[in-house]
């Protein structure tokens, strides 16, 4: 597909001859950028971004830590009944979802997607599958948890296997079946399969060959002014018959050893992100994920963070306060988020919380306004608390017990019945059932017996801050919060001047026993009156309300050995009718000990640190500091004593997925 030259007769001749190659050349330039700015569109239009998301390829942390990239296809189901159906895979804080089937029993995806992998970093890959509904809601109807590293290691010659899909309402109780395949892709190989992809976007006729003039035009679009000297060598060491036509594929093989050496690429020619020279590595992942094209089947759809959202039908979407709600990742910019996503720390994914949406609606009118808040001031405060007390009373009666297969099948397979220390008919009412005891060992402490390693107190959302100024910046935004306020009266507050900083947030769905995060000696517990604002991000985030120094709370101080002393707040919620102790002042407690539990309700503990006297995880620091929560659980570690740092390495940040 080479294009001849012709020789001219007359200067004018030449002078026609010029003018009409340069104007052929810029013609074929903006075609060339044409076709780039369609990709970066349809890219762009792919991640379904918007303001305020990420839309951004992970980034490798270390050469070390590359373990590939791994291409998984969503090849089909086998369900019960007939319906059109969905799939979607989450890895890390990234979603992605297949198209929609005809309407059938057994649907036909061929959906792929690529996937960069680390040796330290998420690999547990979630499958969800929907069954569709063009007006409202998708429903979720089975999942999968499938872990890449075993299924890439596992002794077989087939790239496919099929998984049972449970029921995430009833875990245990299979609903389908569901095939895939994945298998990991060569760094070398990867870097010519995208230089492959790269050039045949000038290869206008498709016969896999082109002229140096396409190559060289299609280098300048990159944007590279000092490459004319390495692509007139790559071309000549190419074309061995010296007719001026090279194959897309001899060609693409050069390119990608060159690019390891010295690269021609400074831009990404689909989303235009500026590419390090000096990383070579990430450069090459980068291109490779974002010029997606895979292998001829359905490329997924991304720029999703969870399954919920990336099922979402097109009419719900339009009923969701778009104007002004976001579907973000962290509260930072205030409550307009309609949907709290957070990190689960063990499985390394972003996770959407459940809550009703009509509660929502009404916590961002109350919380999120002067208008509501000026009503909390008129008596809604003491409305709150009278009807706290009326509902704690009701979750102790025998007949709430009927309300609990509803509220297991509300919060689906955010709550596992295998874990908890008594069958479901052992509890009498709907109170026995939320504050329910856990089976020994269902929550192992990190390193136990050693003092000098705090563990998480509670199974929740967690958010961690060096100083309390950090949190005011990151997370808090009621006016009045401060150390002072939130400890009330006790003796020993300026003891935390300056301290570290650590929230709890328990939701319903929770297990709502607190432990202790250290070892040490009860020194007292004080009862602080208040009010009974909820602590859902929606009311803390908001600049017109001091949650956490206007509930009701129980202020305790814990001696230690490792930390000094540490303080242990309680705070109750909307709802929560009591803060029940298990332990009294004077006794002397081992970290994961049982502290206490919290009635019907959600609710929070924070705790305040020493200055200077606990090394909080690094990727519980980097989480809080994008205002994200992270999902933990009772006894994972937490941070050491800074007395003792030395002794124990800390998680390192390099494994933390940043999106």
């Amino acid at each position: 597909m080479g294009h001849g030259s012709s020789k001219s007769s007359s200067s004018d001749d030449s002078t026609n001859g010029d003018s009409t190659n340069s104007r052929s050349h810029s013609s074929r330039r903006e075609r060339i950028k044409k076709k780039l700015h369609l990709h970066r569109h349809l890219h762009r239009r792919g991640d379904g971004s918007s303001r305020g998301s990420h839309s951004r390829h992970p980034k490798l942390s270390s050469l070390e830590d590359f373990a590939g990239i791994a291409l998984v296809t969503l090849i089909s189901a086998e369900m019960k009944f007939k319906d059109k159906w969905l799939a979607c895979i989450s890895i890390g804080e990234q979603t992605f979802r297949s198209e929609i089937s005809d309407q059938t029993i057994k649907p036909q995806w061929n959906s792929e997607k690529k996937f960069l992998l680390e040796s330290n970093g998420p690999h547990v890959a979630k499958i969800s599958v929907f069954e569709t509904n063009r007006i409202s809601k998708n429903h979720l109807i089975g999942y999968c948890e499938v872990d890449l590293f075993k299924f890439l290691s596992r002794d077989s010659d087939s790239d496919v296997e099929v998984f049972e899909l449970l029921d995430p309402s009833s875990p245990g109780v299979v609903v389908g079946k569901i095939s895939l395949s994945c298998s990991i892709e060569d760094p070398t190989e990867t870097e010519k399969s995208f230089a492959r992809r790269i050039l045949s976007i000038v290869d206008y006729n498709g016969d896999g060959q082109l002229s140096f003039s396409e190559f060289s035009e299609l280098i300048n679009v990159f944007g590279n002014q000092h490459a004319e000297e390495k692509k007139v060598e790559l071309f000549k060491t190419a074309d061995e018959n010296g007719d001026g036509v090279v194959s897309i594929d001899e060609l693409a093989t050069l390119l990608a050893m060159q690019q390891e050496k010295e690269p021609l690429i400074n831009n990404c020619p689909v989303c235009g992100e500026f590419l390090e020279v000096s990383d070579k590595l990430n450069s090459m992942i980068h291109m490779s994920l974002c010029f997606d094209e895979g292998t001829g089947n359905q490329v997924m759809t991304g720029g999703f963070l969870t399954d919920k959202q990336a099922s979402y039908g097109w009419m719900f979407k339009l009923s969701e306060w778009a104007h002004v709600s976001s579907y973000d990742a962290g509260l930072n910019s205030g409550s307009n988020a309609s949907h709290i996503v957070v990190f689960d720390r063990k499985k390394k994914r972003l996770v959407e919380e459940i809550i009703d949406g009509k509660i929502v609606l009404s916590m961002r009118a109350i919380y999120q306004s002067k208008v509501g808040l000026g009503i909390m001031d008129k008596g809604a405060k003491e409305l709150l608390q009278s009807i706290s007390e009326k509902q704690g009373k009701k979750m102790n009666l025998p007949e709430s017990a009927k309300d609990i297969p509803a509220f297991l099948k509300f919060f689906k397979d955010q709550i596992n019945m295998a874990e908890v220390k008594y069958p479901m008919h052992h509890f009498k009412t709907f109170n026995e059932f939320f504050i329910r005891e856990l089976k020994p060992g269902a929550r192992p402490v990190a390193c136990e017996g050693r003092d000098d390693v705090a563990v998480c107190a509670a199974d929740c959302r967690l958010m961690t801050f060096n100083t309390v100024e950090d949190s005011l910046r990151f997370w808090i935004k009621g006016k009045k919060f401060s150390l002072r306020g939130l400890l009330g009266n006790i003796p020993c507050s300026d003891t935390f001047i300056g301290g570290t900083l650590v929230i709890f947030r328990l939701a319903p769905q929770d297990y709502h026993r607190f432990h202790f995060p250290v070892s040490g000696k009860i020194e007292q517990i004080v009862d602080v009156p208040g009010c009974l604002y909820t602590v859902n991000p929606i009311a803390v985030n908001s600049k017109y309300c001091n949650v956490f120094t206007e509930n009701k709370r129980a202020v305790s101080i814990i001696s230690t050995a490792d930390f000094g002393k540490v303080a242990f707040v309680a705070i109750g919620a909307t709802m929560v009718g009591s803060i029940t102790f298990t332990k009294k002042a004077g006794d002397y407690v081992q970290k994961g000990d049982e502290f206490g539990y919290f009635s019907f309700g959600g609710s929070t503990v924070i705790c305040v640190f020493e200055k200077d006297s606990i090394a909080l995880d690094e990727d519980l620091l980097a989480y809080s500091a994008r205002s994200i929560e992270t999902l933990v659980s009772v006894g994972m570690q937490l941070g050491v004593s800074v007395r003792k740092r030395a002794q124990l390495p800390l998680p390192d940040i390099r494994n933390i997925t940043i999106f």
